[in-house]
């Protein structure tokens, strides 16, 4: 089993959050506190997920909570790097078309015309 890790970059427009390893049960809480810190700091987060193996539905249940607390104080959380399964989970979910970042929408409307 992947560790989970996370770390944050702060920039002045914005709060990124790069995530690795497995986001699941184990990462659980610490997964949560590290957005919800983010979206409390911030009113624009990257979740950056290129490096996470693994997306389970305690995962999901913490970017979904995460995107409710900066939508409360006016905020938005973005998911990027998403890849295979990942990209597979947050699709099934709905969560990558309410989680991606406006230069991805504006590219995948062009995919589309």
């Amino acid at each position: 089993m992947a560790s989970f890790e996370a770390r944050t970059a702060t920039q002045p427009d914005r709060i990124t959050v790069f995530l690795a390893g497995d986001c699941d049960l184990t990462a659980r809480e610490r997964l949560t506190a590290v957005l919800l810190d983010a979206v409390s700091r911030c009113d624009v987060v990257f979740a950056d997920v290129a490096q996470v193996g693994f997306l389970d539905s305690t995962g999901v249940h913490s970017l979904v909570t995460a995107y409710h607390a900066a939508q409360g104080r006016g905020g938005r959380l973005y998911v990027t790097g998403a890849a295979g399964a990942v990209a597979a989970v947050l699709e099934l979910t709905g969560l990558d078309a309410l989680l991606r970042a406006p230069a991805e929408q504006s590219t995948e409307k062009g995919r589309h015309a």
